[in-house]
C-alpha cells in the first residue's frame, strides 16, 4: 500500500555519534515544517522499552544469540504496529534510531548468526518493511570506543551488553555496515562521522534533503 510518511533510519557502531545527529535531524525538520516522529529500537513502545531494557543491560550477558535475535524481532515487530506504520500512514518523516540493518550489523556480522535467517524473519516480523533512507555514521571502532568510555564517564551511566564487547566485535560490525551499504547505494548513505558535530551534522542534512526532495509516495511490500 502506498505511505505517505519517510522512515529514515540513524545507524552504526556504538559511540558513532547517531543519536546526537537523530536529535540535531529532528529539530532542523520540524523547523523546517516536517511533522516528524523521533523513535528508537529497541524501544519505542511500552513493550519495546522493556525488551531493551533486557537486552542492554549488562546483567544478561548470559543471554545467547538466537535469544538475542528473537528479543530484537519481537520489540521490532510491536515498533512497527503500534508506532512505524500508523504514522506513515498519516505522513510523517520518522528518524530511527537503530532499525533491521542494526539487527544483520549486530547479530549477523557481530554475533555470526545466518543472514538467511534474519533475513527470513526480516520478511515475516517485519512485514517487509524498509527504510526508505538509511544513514550509517562510519567511524573507526577505536574512537567509538574512547567515545563511549568518555560518555559513560561524564554521564556515570554503566556500559551495556554490546558496548563491553572488545574492538574485534565491533570491527566485525562496522564491515557489516559497509557491506550492507554496498548491496544497497540506492538506500543506503555512508556519512564520515568523524569530525566535529556540525561538520557531521551538515553532511547529514545534505543527504536528507536530496532525499526529500526526490522523493514520492512509496509503495511498500507491507502485509
Amino acid at each position: 500500500m502506498p505511505y505517505s510518511g519517510k522512515l529514515i533510519s540513524f545507524e552504526g557502531v556504538d559511540g558513532c555519534g547517531k543519536s546526537t545527529q537523530m536529535a540535531l535531524a529532528a529539530a532542523r525538520l520540524r523547523q523546517s515544517g516536517y511533522n516528524v516522529v523521533s523513535t528508537l529500537e529497541p524501544g519505542g513502545t511500552k513493550v519495546g522499552q522493556a525488551i531493551r531494557e533486557l537486552v542492554l543491560h549488562s546483567g544478561a550477558a548470559e543471554l545467547s544469540p538466537l535469544a538475542e535475535l528473537a528479543l530484537m524481532f519481537a520489540a521490532r515487530a510491536q515498533h512497527i504496529s503500534e508506532i512505524i506504520l500508523p504514522a506513515l500512514n498519516s505522513g510523517y518523516v520518522i528518524l530511527c534510531d537503530r532499525f533491521t540493518d542494526s539487527t544483520f550489523a549486530y547479530q549477523g556480522y557481530g554475533r555470526g548468526i545466518s543472514l538467511k535467517v534474519i533475513a527470513d524473519l526480516e520478511n515475516t516480523l517485519s512485514q517487509g518493511l524498509r527504510p526508505d533512507l538509511t544513514l550509517v555514521l562510519d567511524i573507526p571502532p577505536a574512537l567509538a570506543a574512547k567515545r563511549t568510555v568518555d560518555r559513560n564517564r561524564s554521564t556515570e551511566e554503566c556500559p551495556t551488553r554490546f558496548e563491553i564487547e572488545g574492538l574485534e566485535f565491533f570491527s566485525r560490525v562496522r564491515e557489516g555496515y559497509l557491506k550492507i551499504s554496498r548491496r544497497e547505494p540506492q538506500r543506503i548513505s555512508v556519512i564520515d562521522g568523524q569530525g566535529s558535530i556540525e561538520e557531521v551534522h551538515n553532511r547529514i542534512n545534505q543527504c536528507i534533503d536530496a532525499f526529500l526532495e526526490n522523493q514520492r509516495p512509496r509503495t511498500s511490500n507491507a502485509i
